[in-house]
């Protein structure tokens, strides 16, 4: 952790007038705070030019999407950043740390919400649900498949392989096991193993377990070590039955190689919740694979996401109330 933090961000948070500023298109973090009882003053922007206009009044932003470089320009009280994501790299960690500004992600928030979403893509694949849907608005009742190879699947024994093992990664692993799955995973260290796997591998060796697994789930970060992570080359290491879901970045993939891969029916399909490019464009080919199921960039959604982020944001202003930096999900 940095050490070039001093306590005077601490002690200015004991401060009962500090102004937090939340700014999303969509969350009501506004509200939440209003029914949490929030002691401190608070406002909610919503969109990327009202947050480049009232950004100055901040002690603590809570922002994600919204986040512009240009806004440290105009933040001259801003402290403490709460990302609204799990993800940081659109952030300038390093002038963050030079300016002696907090930054904390949202990895906890919405860690259930994603590893079920993973859990329900693995079995959507194997149960066939998007085509019972597509069917379904057919109207056709597909009749009994004398094909195995054309059949709906069953998850036990059955292997699954977790690229990153954070919280998200660890929740998969535990409900995976529960369908009678056999799991491995892949982290940076390795030291760290609570039995929550099957195998522990470092990520070096990503490559030589791909053809081990039915299942490739990435729940990583995006970094230079991780961006185009499935490659051609990676892609080629799957099995031909083999399925990859992405509930990481869109980064992650490299997506003409994925294209390729399940056009030529190099494996068996795939489930992807995050694109390079976001919205996917109307033009994008992804749109008619039919081996493919997208989801818009829902698998952290949920119900409870305003009061998850809230309850670490709050506890984070009460340690640097009480001059402890050791701030949950501190990245800067």
């Amino acid at each position: 952790m940095d050490k070039s933090h001093t306590l005077d961000t601490a002690v200015s948070l004991l401060d009962t007038e500090l102004c937090v500023h939340f700014a999303h298109p969509t969350y009501r973090f506004s509200e939440t705070a209003l029914s949490r009882r929030v002691n401190y003053k608070y406002f909610q922007t919503w969109n990327i030019k009202d947050t480049l206009a009232e950004v100055e009044k901040a002690d603590i932003l809570t922002i994600s999407g919204f986040w512009e470089d240009s806004l440290l320009e105009s933040a001259h009280k801003l402290k403490y950043i709460q990302s609204i994501s799990a993800g940081y790299e659109q952030f300038p960690v390093d002038k963050l740390r030079r300016r002696g500004i907090y930054l904390c992600t949202a990895s906890t928030v919405n860690a259930d919400a994603v590893s079920h979403h993973a859990m329900s893509l693995v079995l959507s694949l194997v149960r066939q649900l998007h085509i019972a849907r597509d069917n379904q608005t057919s109207q056709y009742w597909r009749p009994w498949v004398s094909d195995r190879n054309r059949r709906e699947q069953d998850l036990c024994k059955t292997t699954m392989l977790i690229i990153g093992l954070g919280e998200i990664g660890s929740r998969l692993s535990r409900i995976a096991k529960a369908f009678g799955m056999r799991v491995i995973g892949v982290k940076n260290d390795i030291t760290k193993h609570n039995g929550i796997v099957d195998e522990l591998h470092p990520a070096s060796k990503f490559k030589y377990l791909l053809n081990k697994a039915d299942f490739v789930v990435l729940c990583c970060p995006l970094t230079p070590d991780t961006r185009n992570l499935m490659d051609k080359a990676a892609i080629a290491e799957m099995q031909a039955s083999s399925y990859l879901i992405n509930v990481a970045r869109g980064g992650c993939v490299e997506e003409k190689a994925l294209l390729e891969a399940l056009e030529s029916g190099q494996i068996a399909g795939a489930a992807i919740d995050h694109f390079i490019d976001e919205p996917l464009p109307l033009s994008s080919p992804f749109w008619n694979i039919k081996n493919l199921i997208i989801t818009p960039h829902t698998g952290g959604e949920t119900a409870k996401y305003e009061d998850n982020l809230m309850d670490i944001l709050l506890e984070n202003i009460r340690r640097l109330s009480t001059k402890n930096t050791a701030l949950i999900n501190r990245v800067a």
